[in-house]
């Protein structure tokens, strides 16, 4: 089953297919680069990803083969308004995503080419990487006089070794798709025929699991990541709640007893 609503976004795409939403960036002939219109769209589509609850897993992915997203398009006037529009509108972050840290469904990146600025911000702030073997990763913003402000600067050193991201944050050179995967900032390389193929094969591996225990790991995970350890663990996570109430926590051992397939049903 496959629901397009192509037709109310003129610079994103929004395509549900079963359980699984993809958004594509629509802006080729800008290497996807994000002027206002299509971040304020980005953030509506977010926010449709998150009130659907037969959406269980989203992909984010850039039109054509140069680029997932290059970034802020600097090119693109706000009027009188002296400052980017990404330094005046925060709500859900650059590209609606970056700064929806309450978001708990999880979200996979195809990182179809370049991923340049508030671009790799977007992929950092996926769940997981599949980049294209072509790909290519940084945060350039010190070399417009910017910086990474849209969490690109305080996920790059969670998410790689200390002297691996200052490197990439103090000199704005770019990490190829091989070396990012080797540092562990990319779950997968393929080629770049198969990317959306191996983005889905992530996400039909997700809808394998229970979509409440899904979103509790996600949540506690992150929720718990700058606390102690004791504290992690003894910390109530709503999500844990939910899950530990719902009928797929009685669905899930009933169908390993009778030796088939969970039916989950996200409640």
């Amino acid at each position: 089953m496959t629901e397009s609503t192509d037709s109310e976004f003129e610079f994103i795409s929004y395509a549900k297919e079963g359980r699984v939403v993809v958004v594509t960036i629509r802006r080729p002939e800008a290497r996807n680069a994000l002027h206002l219109p299509a971040h304020l769209e980005m953030d509506c589509a977010w926010r449709r990803f998150e009130q659907d609850d037969d959406a269980w897993v989203a992909i984010l992915t850039g039109d054509g083969d140069k680029a997932f997203c290059a970034g802020a398009d600097l090119k693109h006037s706000q009027g009188a308004n002296p400052l980017p529009y990404f330094m005046t509108y925060k709500p859900g972050g650059f590209g609606g995503l970056t700064e929806r840290c309450e978001m708990v469904k999880p979200v996979i990146a195809a990182v179809n080419g370049y991923a340049l600025g508030g671009g790799c911000e977007l992929a950092l702030a996926c769940d997981i990487v599949v980049a294209a073997d072509h790909a290519r990763f940084g945060l350039p913003e010190p070399r417009v006089g910017f910086t990474a402000s849209d969490g690109g600067i305080h996920r790059i050193v969670r998410q790689l070794p200390l002297k691996v991201a200052m490197s990439m944050l103090l000199t704005g050179n770019h990490m190829p798709a091989d070396e990012a995967h080797r540092w562990g900032l990319v779950n997968e390389v393929v080629p770049p025929a198969d990317l959306l193929a191996a983005a889905r094969h992530w996400a039909d591996s997700i809808l394998e699991c229970a979509p409440l225990s899904v979103r509790a790991s996600k949540q506690a995970a992150l929720s718990g990541l700058g606390l102690p350890l004791p504290d992690a663990m003894n910390r109530r996570y709503e999500y844990m709640l939910r899950q530990a109430a719902s009928e797929d926590s009685s669905e899930g051992p009933r169908a390993f007893a009778e030796k088939r397939k969970p039916v989950w049903r996200g409640c």
